[in-house]
């Protein structure tokens, strides 16, 4: 058994943490309480515990992970592949943000340091390690065949404007 102390300790969670949880019936001890009316958790909270832990490192909300928890059918994968879209939505909303943080510095050094690669510098890059056109364009219909939605975000990420990006996309895919 795992007095409410020991178990917040074993998890990095504060004590208030699994009163919370106790109090949203997320998690509520199951082993009763101790003769110093210490709430008691099983091994079996411990676990659940454990999954509620890796459920908000995927930062799902813990209203979503109760229905997880209470639920026996797909839940998981949909919330998880929700998040996910979320996510990239967010990310890209976040280097739309570094880009123009970075046209504001007009600083090569602040570019350098962003971590942004944009079409030029990919080009670049490709033809470094010998890929000519026609090695580019097979890159491009790989990359749409085997994972449409990420070459999507790939090309977006590259700063590529939309038209453009819905040109590669058509070549890459009429010659399949």
């Amino acid at each position: 058994m795992w007095t409410i102390g020991r178990l917040a300790s074993k998890f990095g969670l504060s004590r208030s943490t699994l009163l919370y949880y106790d109090k949203i019936s997320l998690l509520s001890p199951t082993g009763g309480r101790n003769s110093a009316n210490y709430r008691l958790y099983s091994d079996d909270d411990r676990t659940k515990l454990q999954r509620i832990c890796s459920l908000r490192e995927a930062s799902l909300s813990l209203e979503t992970i109760k229905k997880i928890l209470e639920s026996e059918s797909d839940t998981l994968e949909v919330s998880l592949e929700e998040r996910l879209g979320q996510l990239n939505d967010e990310i890209k909303q976040l280097r739309k943000h570094q880009k123009v943080i970075v046209q504001l510095l007009k600083m090569p050094e602040a570019q350098q340091g962003s971590r942004i690669i944009d079409k030029q510098k990919w080009i670049t890059l490709l033809k470094s390690v010998g890929m000519d056109e026609i090695d580019m364009h097979n890159w491009h219909v790989s990359f749409e065949k085997m994972m449409p939605e990420a070459h999507q975000d790939f090309l977006e990420s590259l700063g590529i404007e939309d038209k453009e990006i819905i040109t590669i996309r058509e070549l890459s895919q009429s010659t399949r």
